[in-house]
């Protein structure tokens, strides 16, 4: 996945965002200001976004203050003009209580926000660290255009908030939401890895003019269908602007394959794996250890297989472990200048590649494009999609959710860097709900009778697939190339 999601506390607002995700992940010197301490990192300011602004006396696009910060999602969720609301309040003649209760965007809350993390595909972010001037516009154009399009369907299709007795209600914020968001430009590593963090708040308003929380639980549980419209547009914004195409390929043994730009090397994705090479070991460990352990009886904690859900939790554990200290932040300038230097010293890419990267990989795209025509059948997309999640779920339920993350999947294999039409993954996925699949919702619940939680399996068994004899696995080969694209 190419976005991460974490909780924002109030206490973290402190002692980490403020001190290292504003200032590119670095070190913040103590008593700096916040502008200084971006400038001397060599990272832009921050930005607000979202819809929810004008209600809050912010505009998109204005830069974040310290004190905003502080107060929206540091103070339990106030309004980011808290102060000078309680100043003009106080200088008024109202009480210190009133004051402060004005300043408040409703109740206190501990969980003030989300840390969304967008990453464009490696291929990509490769191309804007080793291409041109011109390149790297193009390419930071549209990964903000990805980022304001998922915000505005996280408005739209997917916050919700929640009041009334145990939250029984729940209500998308008619207004919008308010979001923060930073630019990093490197890995802990040093390597290339262009990335935003989406601080957004938890804050809402309801149509009565009452502020509330957001459920986090549905921002979580849509990260993949978020993360899945992140590369569909992203890719398809550099293709359309670069005259480029994607391809498909498969980076792990056993998992699904990825969609990158077709024509850089993946020696260069080698190039910058350090780090996930760190992670991939220790999570290895990790798994030993877990399927391994006993308890006291000599019995086995754990099942003797890593569920998903379980890898996902070590892989965290990996990456906390293996993290070092951030590097000393530079400009971006002399950042791309090393990292060319780099990449043609010890990449084992040709120089000529390397300095004509955008080049090659208009040469791969012109020669897809002539062998592979675009086109999405409807029904036949309900088909796959409706199969694959229904697999991938070992035959079991799933939710809308699930369905729509993988018509976004099936929409960028299909297009390879094309633009969609507006709205195509919403009518596959109707499509599929329609007449692949049936609703065994229980509607007995409140969560059963909305749509976004009704759950669905689909109308044949894993049994009505005839059987194929897999080849065994192969042995994991670091050095190993993906194959050609199978078109």
């Amino acid at each position: 996945m190419t976005v991460d999601i974490r909780v924002v506390r109030a206490g973290q607002m402190y002692r980490y965002y403020l001190r290292q995700t504003v200032v590119g992940d670095g070190r913040r010197p103590a008593r700096t200001p916040l502008r200084e301490a971006q400038e001397q990192a060599g990272v832009p300011a921050g930005r607000w976004m979202g819809r929810g602004l004008a209600v809050l006396g912010l505009t998109p696009g204005e830069e974040v203050t310290e004190a905003q910060l502080r107060n929206l999602f540091g103070d339990r969720g106030r309004h980011p003009y808290a102060d000078r609301i309680e100043a003009d309040l106080l200088a008024k003649g109202d009480s210190p209580k009133a004051a402060f209760k004005d300043g408040a965007l409703g109740r206190s809350v501990m969980v003030t926000g989300v840390d969304f993390v967008f990453r464009p595909q490696p291929t990509i972010y490769l191309l804007w660290a080793l291409g041109g001037e011109e390149t790297r516009r193009v390419i930071e154009a549209a990964h903000e255009r990805a980022i304001e399009r998922v915000l505005e369907w996280i408005e739209d299709e997917v916050a919700v908030i929640r009041y009334g007795k145990d939250g029984s209600y729940r209500v998308r914020p008619p207004g919008g939401l308010v979001a923060a968001r930073f630019r990093h430009y490197e890995a802990r590593s040093g390597m290339p890895l262009l990335h935003d963090h989406l601080l957004l708040s938890v804050k809402g308003q309801r149509l009565d003019g009452r502020w509330g929380s957001i459920h986090t639980l549905a921002l979580h549980e849509n990260t993949v269908a978020a993360s899945a419209l992140y590369n569909e547009i992203v890719a398809a914004e550099v293709c359309e602007a670069l005259g480029l195409a994607t391809e498909p390929r498969i980076v792990t043994a056993g998992r699904r394959p990825v969609m990158e730009i077709a024509g850089v090397p993946h020696e260069l994705i080698r190039w910058t794996s350090r780090r996930s090479d760190q992670i991939a070991a220790c999570l290895a460990e990790l798994e030993h250890e877990y399927v391994t352990a006993v308890d006291d009886d000599g019995e086995l904690k754990f099942l003797p297989v890593v569920s998903e859900r379980a890898r996902a939790k070590l892989n965290g554990m990996a990456a906390r472990k293996t993290r070092p200290p951030k590097q000393k932040t530079l400009p971006l300038a002399q950042l791309r200048a090393w990292w060319k230097t780099s990449a043609i010293l010890t990449s084992g890419v040709a120089v000529d590649v390397i300095n004509s990267l955008l080049e090659y990989a208009r040469a791969a795209a012109a020669a897809i494009r002539a062998r592979i025509a675009a086109v999405v059948d409807v029904a036949l997309a309900a088909v796959d999609v409706t199969a694959t999640v229904f697999v991938m779920n070992g035959g079991g339920r799933f939710h809308r959710r699930h369905l729509l993350a993988e018509a976004r999947r099936h929409l960028a294999l299909v297009l390879r860097g094309r633009r969609s039409d507006p709205g195509l993954d919403e009518m596959i996925v109707a499509a599929a709900i329609s007449t692949y699949c049936l609703d065994i919702s229980e509607p007995k619940t409140v969560r059963g009778l909305e749509s976004d939680y009704r759950l669905y399996t689909a109308r044949w068994a894993l049994s009505d697939f005839p059987g194929r004899p897999r080849p065994p696995t192969p042995a994991p080969d670091p050095d190993r190339q993906p194959p050609a694209d199978p078109g």
